[in-house]
Order: structure tokens, then sequence, then C-alpha cells
């Protein structure tokens, strides 16, 4: 059952969703869709010249955070997979349904429209990894349930926490599970891989961002609307480590 196409979501507050769509469409340098849903709670940041593989969703309740929607030929074939592998089903929409991982984590799956051709790098940076925080009792579970759901080669990161999935050539995110150092429920944030950390700190900085927390290879950050993201020094046009043959690892 091969994935045709990936999106990463933004999940936001719903009291804080404009500020959201306005420094998320400027980081991606793409511009909004109309609004979807029961509550206009969904948009896509639509490309120049691209398809698009960013979304932003308004949640309801909780402060959100991220997570992947599939997009595949067969959206039932797929749930059926999923749930043979332990997914839990959340919701049925009409053709597309809300499913979360044996640790919680929840994900979509789509029907494909035909998606092929990834957006540019903007600005020396790319939206390119939905990283999956899981606890330390789950994650060797966790970390083969999406290994075997998405049918992506599994590579070791740079540190003995990071698994890496990596998709076939052309599908514009990627996974990364990170093993937390302790024992709480599961979540997501979003990744963009970076040619000069310094620089795209700055710029989103002056969009509105504030840094949590740096690393030698990373920089943690708040969007406008609260949301925790991280800029990460990889190839924007590979995802992987600068100089690497791998092409897919996190510093």
């Amino acid at each position: 059952m091969s994935i045709r196409w990936t999106h990463a979501f933004v999940d936001r507050p719903a009291e804080r969703i404009t500020v959201a769509w306005a420094f998320w469409t400027a980081v991606t340098g793409t511009r909004l869709s109309g609004p979807r849903g029961e509550r206009g709670e969904f948009v896509t940041l639509v490309p120049a010249g691209a398809d698009a593989c960013v979304k932003v969703q308004g949640v309801a309740a909780g402060p959100g955070g991220a997570h992947l929607d599939f997009s595949v030929d067969d959206v039932e074939a797929f749930v059926t997979s999923a749930r043979a592998l332990g997914a839990v089903p959340v919701a049925e929409h009409g053709g597309w349904c809300v499913l979360r991982s044996p640790a919680g984590q929840p994900f979509c799956v789509v029907p494909w429209h035909g998606e092929s051709v990834r957006p540019p790098v903007v600005a020396g940076s790319r939206l390119d990894q939905v990283c999956l925080d899981i606890a330390p009792s789950a994650y060797d579970a966790e970390s083969a349930f999406w290994a075997e759901l998405t049918g992506w080669e599994p590579l070791t990161g740079s540190l003995p926490e990071f698994r890496v999935l990596r998709p076939p050539p052309g599908l514009p995110v990627r996974i990364l599970l990170q093993r937390l150092g302790e024992e709480r429920p599961a979540g997501a944030h979003l990744d963009l891989a970076c040619a000069d950390i310094a620089a795209t700190r700055t710029r989103h900085e002056g969009l509105g961002a504030a840094v949590v927390a740096h690393g030698p290879h990373w920089t943690v950050l708040h969007d406008p609307a609260g949301g925790t993201y991280c800029l990460t020094g990889r190839d924007p046009e590979t995802g992987g480590l600068p100089g690497s043959s791998l092409k897919n690892a996190r510093s």
C-alpha cells in the first residue's frame, strides 16, 4: 500500500490560528487557500509552481503540535493495514480517516490527488520533517509501527535517540522518531532543514518567533501561536547532514 504524497500539518489553537497562518505562509513562501471544515479549521499553504505539502489546522482544545497526512490510492485498504499494525481509528470523514498510532500519535489517511512536484527551498530552508516525540517505554514498538506502516527505509540518526524513516525520492516530508528522556504522552513537532541556522533563526525572529534553546546543530523556537518547532543543520535539498553520504539523518 504505497504512500503517494505526504503533508505536514501545523496544529495550533483556534484562537491563535490567524497568527499561525501569517507566520507559516511567510516561512514557507506560500499563500493561503480558502478555509475548509465545519469551523473553517483547515487551510493549505499553497506554493507557486508546485504541489502543497504543508497544511494548518486550528484545534479546539490543547496546545496543538503537528501530525502527518498520508495520501494514498486506496484509503480503505491503507486503513485496514494500519489497524492490523495496531493503529486505532478515531474518526471517518467520508473518504478520509483519522487514526492514532499505538503510542497515541494522530495521523490521517487521505486520497491522493495527483500531487508530485515538491515545493522549492525558501530563503535557505525547507519544512521537510515531522519529528515524533516518543516516551522511552514505547519507542521501539512505535518505531517499528511507523516503519512497517510507511515501508520507508529506516536509518540510524546521528545520536542514539534518533531514528529516521527516509521516504522514496520525491516525497516531501519525512519522519524522525525521537526517544524522549522521560515518560509522557506522544507528541510531534515540525523540523526545518537549514543551510544556515543562524540566518534562518534571525529571519524567523523577525517574523515573530522566539528562541527556546540552542544546540550545536539545532535551535528550538516557539512560533507566534506558541507552537514548538526546530531549525536543524541539514541540507535543505536532500535532508541529509552537510557533507555526509547519509542523506537523511538529523544532526
